[in-house]
């Protein structure tokens, strides 16, 4: 089983199991955002080589994806290009569309991989192993096939605003493509949104208008921790904060920006 099928060279054919949340037929954006750094992840070793840029191999350090529209659950194109070359950094640009339009843009900051294990530190403990706790349905909060499609194990009772949980998948990315495990991590971090909701998706609706990954290393394993904290102000504006982790301890943060309003 997988989330997405290639169909052309850029472009893909959602599985079901990309049903989203908000609207069981438009994608979650959650799938989607792990296939553009497939993607990505694809165009950089077809341009790197076994070397990597100067003979140094590079890894991504940041990811920003501006959700610029709702997908459908119909084929797509992903296309991929550097907007900052160099053999330090880079930056690169993945662009997804449907139906002509741009839906999500997103941008990866590539940085020179170096051995730095002497001077690292600084980052908190890990979180209770995935093993050691129990599943939670999720469906009793939110529709959709992506959501069917999960394993949620949260640390502790999930509560309004502040939820801490592991979340795996045995769904592949592409049909018959290996994926990074950068990739395959990136395809849950934006489940983030729904674990800790502050109000009845019923009653109010807080889609988030992006996501944005800084990583501090690169993650490793099936399962994805979130740390997660939401927050909704007082003039339509949440914001979901996120402690990534994998089953060794933290990775990074997440960011989403939040649009709150009631439900029709």
């Amino acid at each position: 089983m997988s989330y997405f099928t290639r169909v052309g060279a850029h472009r893909y054919r959602p599985s079901e199991f990309t049903g989203g949340a908000w609207a069981v037929d438009e994608q979650h954006i959650s799938p989607l955002c792990g296939l553009v750094v497939h993607a990505i992840d694809r165009f950089a070793a077809e341009r790197d080589g076994d070397g990597g840029r100067g003979g140094v191999p590079m890894v991504i350090g940041r990811l920003t994806f501006d959700i610029l529209g709702v997908i459908r659950l119909e084929d797509f194109d992903i296309h991929v290009e550097v907007v900052r070359p160099g053999r330090t950094v880079e930056l690169v640009e993945a662009v997804v569309t449907w139906a002509d339009r741009t839906v999500v843009r997103a941008r990866a900051w590539r940085l020179a991989r170096h051995d730095t294990a002497e001077v690292a530190g600084g980052a908190a403990g890990a979180l209770p192993a995935p093993q050691t706790l129990t599943p939670w349905d999720m469906t009793d909060v939110w529709p959709g096939e992506y959501i069917r499609s999960i394993e949620v194990r949260p640390a502790g009772e999930p509560g309004p605003g502040r939820t801490t949980a592991w979340i795996t998948s045995e769904h592949d990315l592409v049909a018959g493509e290996p994926s990074t495990p950068l990739a395959r991590f990136v395809r849950l971090v934006d489940t983030a949104n729904g674990i800790a909701v502050r109000q009845n998706p019923k009653e109010w609706m807080f889609p988030n208008l992006d996501l944005s990954i800084h990583l501090h290393r690169q993650p490793h394993g099936d399962w994805v921790g979130l740390d997660t904290t939401v927050v909704f102000g007082a003039d339509g504006q949440g914001l979901t904060s996120t402690t990534l982790h994998d089953v060794t301890g933290p990775v990074g943060r997440a960011e989403q920006i939040l649009t709150v309003r009631p439900q029709r």
